[in-house]
């Protein structure tokens, strides 16, 4: 099996490790039977033993935080990248030279418009020829040609969510090519703990400031507003979508909650929705499609890969809701970043996912 070493272990590499994304990507993998945690990058960090910065990992992680040039990247089988946009990108040519498949948890290669991506994070993309082959993270979406990538870009927090939580009603594989709702008038309304604003000093997620007290943001236009609508064209396999995505701050360390509204069309509303979602879903390790009339809750994933989905047609009208729970920092990001390197290796996909949610 190509990138397998020779005593069965993947060889892992980290850039970026110093954030929650990368302090979640070693606790899962520091339990993965199958992967050896070699390299963890940080220019600031360098010398400092990764279990000084996480106490958490005493005992499980003996690395010590090297810089990029030190890590020797191109000796692993696979690199996460847990950094900010761009950073994948500059380095994405040469280790993909090496033989090694790469994990990008930021947005480097999600949008497979350059000019969107310009337009919302604010770069030139300097390697659309990778961009070009690189494949979307969404393994639920997307497995088999996650299977045969050499780069993955990970779906984001948001739109795994969103895009999660809408695809039954969108692909043709479930409506049989038929449109059960306005793809045109599309509602998300989410909310994320502060965790999704990553680990730096930002005045809005002071606990002063961020404990007690709930706000949208980014009502104008969120980066995420262009993945989740390519994402939900490409499940549909048409482009007549139309999303209001409003996200919000709230009170929380982990967790996201959507709530989706879609208006049923004529050939809609005779359909048993729990049933539809069931069925698209009931060969997915990581979906939950709760009993009908549940209502999930952020702590039923806290910690986990799983994400919850409950349906609701509110007095049986024309209007759908659907909510939708996962944990930003496993599904939302490192744990779906190990899922997926689970598919690329050839590994059972679950393996070193399977822990249970933590309560309370």
């Amino acid at each position: 099996m190509i990138g397998i070493l020779e005593n069965g272990m993947i060889k892992v590499g980290i850039v970026g490790g110093t954030g929650y994304t990368g302090v979640e990507l070693l606790r899962l993998l520091a339990q993965h039977p199958e992967v050896e945690l070699t390299a963890i990058t940080s220019r600031t960090e360098a010398g400092m033993p990764v279990a000084e910065m996480f106490p958490s990992l005493r005992g499980r992680v003996a690395l010590k935080f090297t810089t990029p040039d030190e890590a020797k990247l191109n000796e692993c089988d696979v690199v996460f990248f847990a950094t900010p946009h761009g950073v994948a990108m500059a380095q994405a040519k040469e280790l993909l030279a090496n033989n090694v498949k790469i994990l990008d948890l930021a947005a480097d290669f999600r949008l497979k418009d350059i000019k969107e991506f310009a337009k919302w994070y604010g770069m030139e993309h300097t390697c659309p020829e990778i961009l070009a082959e690189a494949v979307y993270g969404l393994a639920e979406i997307n497995r088999e040609a996650i299977k045969k990538a050499r780069i993955v870009g990970l779906a984001g927090c948001y739109p795994t969510s969103v895009q999660l939580g809408l695809a039954p009603l969108l692909s043709p594989k479930s409506t049989g090519g038929k449109h059960l709702i306005d793809g045109t008038h599309i509602i998300s309304d989410s909310k994320s703990g502060t965790s999704g604003a990553g680990r730096k000093a930002e005045i809005g997620t002071l606990l002063s400031e961020a404990s007690d007290n709930f706000k949208a943001y980014s009502v104008k236009g969120h980066r995420h507003l262009p993945e989740i609508e390519q994402g939900l064209k490409a499940i549909a396999g048409h482009d007549q979508i139309g999303l209001t995505f409003v996200p919000h701050l709230t009170p929380m360390i982990r967790g996201i909650h959507s709530t989706l509204y879609v208006r049923l069309t004529e050939a809609g509303k005779d359909v048993d929705y729990q049933k539809l979602y069931e069925n698209f879903y009931k060969d997915e390790p990581f979906v939950d499609v709760m009993p009908a009339g549940s209502h999930p809750e952020t702590r039923s994933v806290r910690g986990s890969n799983g994400i919850r989905i409950a349906i609701h047609r509110p007095g049986g009208g024309d209007t759908l809701v659907i909510l939708v729970v996962e944990d930003n920092l496993v599904k939302g990001a490192s744990g779906q970043g190990v899922q997926c390197m689970n598919l690329m290796f050839g590994l059972p996909e679950t393996m070193g996912l399977t822990q249970i949610a933590v309560s309370p």
